[in-house]
């Protein structure tokens, strides 16, 4: 008897339906499974059988009988173990030793040998499309359950065995739907962080980029001498961003339980990713890909900060490809196998010494690096990505007193910026309410037309950096979404001079 159990596979960043077709029939023993799956799935055959004969059924390897297991449709790859546990469910249910009603649910979850039920990637992707879908319940390990919870009109049950599931589809037991986490007060908490504003000492400019850049959306590239604070000030940033609300954290939560990077404690991403890569990382490992594409770490800082260190010594491809998703905020991925587009809408801030010595025009230590050296070194970054970046800030040595000396009452903690950072961005969303973006850096041509007004002082202090900086048109356009980001800080609805002024120091050295 063929009987149909339904459940899906993640394709990118979205998940489709697949029908676990299984028939069995008289005839030379074969166990079967066809539909284009992968090692791990055909592997699924001994961890099946062996659950199956552990709970004390017939398992599918009776001499006797032809077991077809067909994953429909056939032109999609099938990979992972989630199958696991809807072919065994189909071949008990095509065994007549169960009987339940498998429509309207989705089955997902792998198998152990004893029949207990580990852990899978993308549930949460796969609730969202079942209840797309129309399906009204999910069936999923235990560990899964808080993750698919999160999605809203689809009734999410836990399981910890294929016994355990056996014995609620019969009706022998009742267990209750998992309640889902929703948004609360809590979220608004700030990210963790081991470095706060007021521990760093000096740096004064460096700090203030990084609040304009939180409050804008902006890119930002730290440039000075080793050991001058480029890193801990990067890694001061999350505790200042502020926090997702609830659909971006269900973005985002998407993204990582497709990487399979969510554990028990952490079922959700309430707060904004922070992705700090080695300066070794692969193309595939920054940008995405593989054979069959897979979000990569310009993907994982979705809503968050990728934070390139010693940014001139990544791959001269890695930062090239970093172009389109700074202008576009997506990233797409073809290979033979298909065409993925993953969203990667990230902050990059990036640091980097002056030469390969680290001490170029430096006042307390001679550069060692010859003329030809220090070129070569910052054509390492192109000037188009140089263009793409919005703040350029130099981090000096600090002075011993300075450095040394006691906190002082005008230091001020992340705490205090992050309030300043959170009302910046409360006029951003009032101004852009309605249309797909909440951030300065986000505008295009059309929303600059629109949002920016500046007075005819202003306008002679744009033409005369226009005239003697030579801006390109698109290092023009960041200029004036930093002005509106710093008028947002002060709370002003127009851009002034002081406004434009300041986001011109912003600008590469070279340039002004």
């Amino acid at each position: 008897m063929a009987v149909t159990i339904y459940s899906a596979q993640v394709v990118g960043l979205d998940a489709t339906p697949i029908s676990v077709e299984v028939d069995i029939a008289p005839g030379l023993h074969i166990f079967s499974i066809v539909g284009l799956a992968d090692k791990e799935i055909q592997e699924s055959r001994e961890r099946i059988g062996a659950a199956i004969k552990n709970l004390g059924a017939l398992a599918p390897h009776k001499k006797s009988q032809r077991v077809i297991v067909n994953l429909a449709p056939a032109d999609i790859r099938k990979e992972g173990p989630a199958f696991d546990l809807p072919i065994a469910l189909g071949y008990l249910l095509s065994s007549g030793q169960i009987a339940f009603n498998p429509e309207e649910t989705i089955f997902l979850g792998e198998l152990g040998l004893d029949g207990t039920l580990r852990k899978v990637s993308g549930a949460l992707t796969i609730a969202l499309a079942a209840r797309r879908k129309g399906f009204k319940e999910i069936v999923l390990p235990k560990a899964n359950g808080a993750e698919a919870a999160l999605v809203e009109g689809i009734r999410v049950i836990e399981v910890r065995s294929l016994s355990e599931t056996v014995e609620y589809l019969s009706g022998r037991i009742a267990l209750l739907p998992r309640s889902g986490a929703r948004h609360d007060p809590s979220l608004s908490e700030a990210p963790s962080s081991r470095v706060d504003f007021k521990d760093i000492r000096g740096q004064e400019t460096a700090k203030r980029a990084l609040e304009i850049a939180a409050t804008g959306g902006h890119n930002v590239l730290l440039s000075g001498p080793p050991g001058t604070g480029k890193t801990i000030l990067a890694q001061a940033l999350p505790a200042i961003l502020p926090p997702l609300s609830f659909e971006e954290s269900l973005e985002v939560t998407k993204i990582y339980s497709i990487a399979g990077l969510l554990d028990d404690t952490t079922p959700y991403i309430p707060t904004p990713p922070f992705r700090n890569p080695h300066h070794t990382a692969s193309h595939t490992a920054i940008i995405g890909g593989g054979t069959y594409p897979r979000p990569g770490e310009a993907t994982l800082a979705h809503r968050g900060v990728l934070f390139l260190d010693e940014f001139p010594e990544f791959d001269r491809r890695v930062i090239e490809s970093l172009r389109q998703p700074l202008e576009e905020y997506s990233i797409t991925v073809a290979r033979v196998q298909g065409v993925a587009t993953f969203p990667a809408k990230f902050m990059l801030i990036a640091a980097m010494n002056p030469c390969p010595c680290g001490y170029f025009a430096s006042a307390v230590k001679d550069c060692s690096c010859s003329p030809g050296m220090v070129s070569k070194y910052k054509k390492k970054i192109s000037g188009p990505m140089l263009d793409r970046i919005d703040i350029h800030v130099e981090v000096p040595q600090v002075a011993f007193s300075k450095l040394y000396s006691s906190e002082s009452p005008d230091m001020e903690s992340s705490a205090e910026v992050r309030g300043r950072v959170i009302s910046g961005r409360a006029f951003q969303k009032k101004r852009f309410d309605g249309l797909p973006f909440s951030t300065n850096s986000e505008m295009g041509l059309k929303e600059l037309k629109q949002f920016i007004r500046i007075d005819p002082e202003s306008h002679r202090t744009l033409a005369s950096a226009h005239e003697r900086y030579h801006l390109s048109p698109r290092a023009y356009h960041r200029v004036l979404k930093l002005s509106r980001t710093i008028a947002d800080l002060a709370g002003s609805e127009d851009i002034i001079s002081d406004h434009i002024l300041e986001a011109l120091q912003y600008r590469p050295r070279q340039e002004v």
